[in-house]
């Protein structure tokens, strides 16, 4: 009898505990972002187009293809094949072919630009019309080298939808589009060689 009197008690203080209990709004922001960034990232693979636009320096638009530490992407200049050990950039205009490691910095001068942990940011969420805006700051003492984020992502599927990205004092704009989470073949990550048998291959590994 003892024994069942300290379990409803225990149950009873479980529940009016889980009463008063009262999610922030950073708590939400930090949860939808997860949400919405492995939606892209998770192991199940996802595809989107992107148009890039960095302070009318640098823009570029294409589709990007994801899975795991795989990825392949393809745009006006390149086509690229990274299957998570080597990585291949195709570029039409010179017709050369650059091998590198698949983690390497040196395969783009930009990826090395946008690097960051989820850890190192403040969370915030605010409704944008029938979206979400996510605003993420860095919190101080982060080493990752973007200062804030700015998503944009669907209400209830969270799909993103744009991205503002503040590297130093440069803001970096991406729409997103024709995104699909899922049903990614991890064939589309092989490099298809026969196609580049008259090309000039230069490894940088």
């Amino acid at each position: 009898m003892k024994h069942k009197l300290l379990l409803f008690v225990f149950l009873l203080l479980s529940v009016v505990t889980w009463g008063k209990t009262k999610i922030t709004n950073e708590q939400q922001a930090r949860q939808i972002f997860d949400k919405a960034y492995n939606q892209v990232f998770g192991p199940q693979g996802a595809t989107l187009h992107y148009d890039v636009d960095i302070i009318g320096i640098y823009k570029t638009k294409g589709t990007i293809w994801y899975k795991g530490k795989k990825q392949r992407f393809s745009d006006e200049r390149v086509d690229t094949w990274n299957d998570g050990v080597t990585a291949y950039m195709a570029y039409r205009k010179r017709r050369v072919v650059e091998v590198h490691d698949a983690m390497s910095d040196k395969k783009d001068k930009y990826s090395g630009k946008f690097k960051f942990s989820l850890d190192d940011f403040s969370y915030r969420v605010e409704k944008q019309g029938s979206n979400l805006l996510l605003t993420l700051k860095q919190k101080k003492g982060a080493k990752g080298t973007i200062k804030e984020v700015k998503a944009t992502v669907t209400q209830g599927t969270y799909h993103p939808i744009s991205l503002k990205i503040k590297v130093a004092f440069i803001w970096a704009k991406i729409k997103i589009s024709n995104f699909r989470s899922g049903g990614i073949d991890d064939k589309m990550f092989t490099f298809p060689r026969e196609r580049y048998n008259d090309w000039k291959f230069d490894d940088k590994r």
